[in-house]
């Protein structure tokens, strides 16, 4: 499945373009405090889920950026992006990286 390189691909070949993610909704309306609050907990907590340090750092990196500097970012980590929203990713040694909507972007209900 992925070696070499960067965010793999559908059947084709090419590599999976990064996305933005699909509108979501949270349970209750929250503020940004509290958004930041949440994506600052998950960040500080996902490296003990398993997985390579450097690609957590990095799947942060793209979390916070641009799409085109996100996709520069994954590329160039080695990580496989196998949801173009980069909720679900890979690194090359096969450790799953889930990462939720609310550190990819802001729920419709953001007061």
């Amino acid at each position: 499945m992925g070696c070499g390189g960067s965010s793999l691909a559908d059947g084709d070949g090419s590599p999976k373009k990064i996305q933005k993610p699909k509108p979501w909704k949270h349970p209750q309306p929250i503020t940004r405090t509290q958004l930041m609050k949440m994506r600052d907990e998950f960040w500080d907590t996902a490296p003990h889920y398993g997985g390579r340090t450097e690609i957590w750092d990095a799947l942060r990196a793209a979390a916070e950026a641009d799409l085109d500097l996100a996709q520069a970012i994954v590329d160039s980590a080695g990580v496989i992006v196998r949801s173009d929203d980069l909720t679900l990713c890979y690194d090359e040694r096969g450790a799953k990286y889930e990462l939720p909507k609310y550190v990819l972007s802001e729920p419709t209900n953001l007061i």
